[in-house]
């Protein structure tokens, strides 16, 4: 049997938010491979952070970054309770969101913000230059669709801290982590000498 040292359980607690006995029994489960086992708590944890997806948030922060006075953001960032949005993690995930809005200049925070006027525009848009196969129209056209928006909507866009997952996944991190819903209810970024 692969030998498990303390330090390693709790390693793999810390990072995945789990307690002391799933982290162990992860570990034993993946024969020792750290990464394995951290893989897996975190399938686990977003099944579960998807599962508190339908819970309200009514708490929350708002919170502002402002960079060399120039550019900044402002970012309304909800969760369940006031105890989480007082803790210095949930300040940091508000601090972090902001920064991402202020870098990456997104125009809605979820694919259903999209206006169905701006959406159908584009499908026609691309429909008038569609030269794939009929029988898939339909699928292709949704996919680009999709792709012309990934950028401009917060939760598909590559996390700025972490280019290996898109924001939606580092909020379920988070969720994963609180043991709370978290959402973004709103944003505003702000450039000088910009206007709308």
């Amino acid at each position: 049997m692969t030998e498990i040292s303390v330090e390693q359980i709790k390693k793999l607690k810390e990072l995945s938010g789990a307690g002391l006995t799933d982290a162990k029994q992860a570990l034993v489960e993946a024969k020792g491979d750290f990464d394995k086992a951290l893989e897996a708590m975190r399938k686990k944890g977003l099944t579960k952070a998807e599962k508190r997806g339908d819970r309200e948030t009514r708490e929350g922060l708002v919170e502002a970054y402002i960079h060399d006075g120039r550019l900044g953001a402002i970012v309304e960032v909800n969760c369940e309770t006031s105890f989480v949005a007082k803790t210095d993690e949930f300040k940091t995930l508000a601090h972090q969101i902001a920064m991402q809005v202020a870098s990456m200049n997104p125009l809605y925070v979820s694919e259903e913000d999209i206006p169905a006027e701006v959406r159908e525009a584009k499908m026609k848009e691309l429909e008038e230059n569609f030269k794939g196969p009929a029988n898939m129209k339909e699928q292709i056209l949704s996919g680009q669709v999709k792709k012309a928006f990934s950028d401009k909507v917060l939760m598909n866009q590559p996390y700025i801290l972490d280019d290996t997952k898109t924001v939606e996944q580092f909020v379920k991190e988070a969720i994963a982590k609180t043991g709370e819903n978290i959402t973004i209810r709103q944003f505003k970024r702000i450039e000088l000498g910009v206007t709308e």
